[in-house]
């Protein structure tokens, strides 16, 4: 024998429904069926666009990170303090590159200046003029390679290692003198991370 539960009245105060009319069952369900669809929809077509937005962005740093040579222009003020690579104002020819691995991390900067920037942007390194020597070439053929630049051209070329406890960068400096008034600098400022 199974046990059947009583039915339970409804209570005296409630009118009785009348049954659903079809047409309004129709559009009670398209309803239900539009609402479930706004739910689950926008959100998922905005997780969509969301996303790929986000992909076109990695895809567009990497396509800048991962270019070679010079960019023309200055790098960042961060770049500059992070490297202390400190370009005198009213520099021409300005262009840089940053390399970054898990080892070094590198800035090449090059700059024309005058010859008080020149004093500047090496009393402001920590070193001076003195400390440049005649035909040496202190960028390495590595580096050189990186971002295109030769030092075989006219000079006289003037360079000079300057060396500071980690985390500090050392700076490879070379200056071309070959249009007296202007030098033009050649900087690789290199730190461990």
């Amino acid at each position: 024998m199974t046990a059947s539960l009583p039915r339970q009245a409804s209570p005296p105060d409630e009118p009785q429904r009348p049954p659903e009319d079809p047409r309004h069952k129709v559009r009670r369900r398209a309803l239900t069926l539009l609402i479930i669809v706004l739910l689950i929809g926008v959100p998922a077509g905005y997780l969509v666009i969301s996303a790929n937005q986000s992909r076109n962005s990695g895809k567009d740093k990497e396509e800048k990170y991962s270019a070679t040579g010079l960019t023309s222009g200055w790098p960042s003020r961060v770049q500059r303090r992070l490297y202390q690579v400190p370009i005198p104002g009213r520099s021409t020819d300005v262009a840089y590159y940053e390399t970054n691995n898990w080892k070094t991390s590198r800035l090449y900067v090059q700059f024309g200046t005058n010859e008080a920037g020149l004093d500047k942007f090496l009393a402001d390194v920590g070193t001076s003029r003195d400390a440049l020597e005649k035909g040496d070439v202190t960028i390495g053929a590595r580096d050189q390679k990186v971002v295109g630049w030769e030092f075989t051209g006219p000079g006289p070329w003037w360079g000079l290692v300057h060396k500071q406890k980690d985390p500090a960068p050392t700076q490879d400096i070379v200056v071309n003198r070959s249009e007296p008034g202007h030098p033009m600098v050649y900087v690789v400022s290199r730190t461990i991370p």
